[in-house]
């Protein structure tokens, strides 16, 4: 028996991502949490394979991540999230709109590009949801992050029946 395949996953299929299984919680919390038609993830880390890619702040120079990097690694955070979304809603072809991204970067003092990183999140869930993928957003830069991820992004979603 062949599991459906929502368009949303089609569409991540053909930028060459898969839906991961929901990331374990990392201290006293669920990865998303139902409120009427609302969906909200807790922050997503840019885990694969349970396993941080890169860790360290954001910024240009030597021993910082590249904002580059950072944005892909806002991506896979924003695969993350989409996972913890699947976890609670099962088809992800029920999201009728991405409401809101806030993403958080472990900034670099001298770091001022938060919103290029969180580009990343955002241009992924656009592909992903298509129209209902346009959303408002906070990019907000930070001291430090949990164990010591350059990036952080949580979102909200709405859902239908």
């Amino acid at each position: 028996m062949t599991q459906h395949q929502s368009a949303v996953e089609q569409r991540l299929a053909e930028l060459g991502h898969s839906v991961p299984e929901v990331a374990a919680p990392v201290a006293s919390y669920v990865p998303a949490m139902q409120h009427g038609d609302l969906v909200f993830t807790s922050g997503q880390l840019p885990f694969v394979d349970g396993q941080l890619p890169a860790t360290g702040k954001v910024g240009e120079g030597e021993g910082l991540v590249s904002p580059d990097d950072a944005a892909s690694l806002a991506e896979l955070c924003a695969l993350n999230a989409i996972a913890a979304v699947k976890s609670v809603i099962g088809d992800l072809d029920r999201v009728v709109r991405v409401v809101k991204v806030v993403g958080f970067v472990a900034s670099d003092p001298a770091f001022t590009g938060q919103p290029g990183v969180i580009n990343g999140a955002s241009n992924l869930l656009g592909t992903a949801f298509g129209d209902a993928g346009v959303h408002a957003r906070s990019a907000v830069g930070v001291a430090v992050l949990p164990l010591d991820t350059p990036v952080e992004v949580e979102i909200t979603v709405a859902v239908s029946d």
